[in-house]
């Protein structure tokens, strides 16, 4: 356990609890890579091969590890904007999801998550990234491609490519202000054709 907002809580090898981070804005280098954590506004831009060395160090965020692992994002009433992140190692290569409450229309938050590869946009077309909530007999789950820190986290939401949850939803999936996502990546069934080939 780190003591900071931005670090995950690793309950068991299987189960991780996030405090919020806050949104901050970020100009993109191509060449660079802004900080990826949210919680503060980070004036860091490295190269990717020292993302996750950087986040480790400096906002002490810890690194969940296996194929499936269980997210708990805590204190969602809190006001938008507010973000949630963790990043997770399976595979090979390390993702990170971000979970974002933002007001998509005034007086109408929604949340947004989705799972980013620490790695090139053709690096993470090998991989197929699964968001499932499950509580209350009912199961919802979201299926995609990560896409690539390289990309604006803004770009993906604004672009819809992300799991996207109304409040009455993520409501009747959380728990005492809990919601509890269940994350598992494969390698996508494409690129084990052509490994084939």
């Amino acid at each position: 356990y780190a003591p900071t907002r931005c670090a995950a809580v690793q309950t068991s090898a299987e189960q991780g609890v996030l405090p919020p981070c806050h949104h901050h804005e970020a100009v993109h280098d191509p060449q660079l890579v802004p900080c990826t954590c949210p919680l503060f506004s980070c004036p860091w831009e490295g190269h990717l091969e020292v993302v996750v060395s950087h986040l480790r160090q400096t906002h002490r965020i810890n690194i969940l590890q296996g194929a499936e692992i269980v997210f708990l994002a805590t204190d969602m009433h809190l006001p938008a904007p507010t973000d949630w992140i963790i990043m997770h190692s399976c595979l090979g290569h390390q993702f990170l999801l971000v979970l974002r409450k933002q007001e998509k229309y005034e007086g109408h938050p929604q949340f947004f998550a989705t799972m980013m590869l620490i790695g090139t946009p053709t690096q993470a077309d090998n991989f197929t990234y699964r968001l499932e909530l499950n509580r209350n007999q009912r199961r919802l789950k979201w299926e995609a491609t990560p896409r690539s820190v390289l990309e604006c986290v803004d770009s993906v939401i604004s672009d819809g490519d992300c799991l996207v949850l109304n409040t009455s939803l993520a409501q009747l999936f959380s728990d005492n202000g809990s919601l509890a996502i269940g994350i598992a990546i494969t390698t996508s069934k494409v690129h084990n054709a052509e490994t084939e080939m």
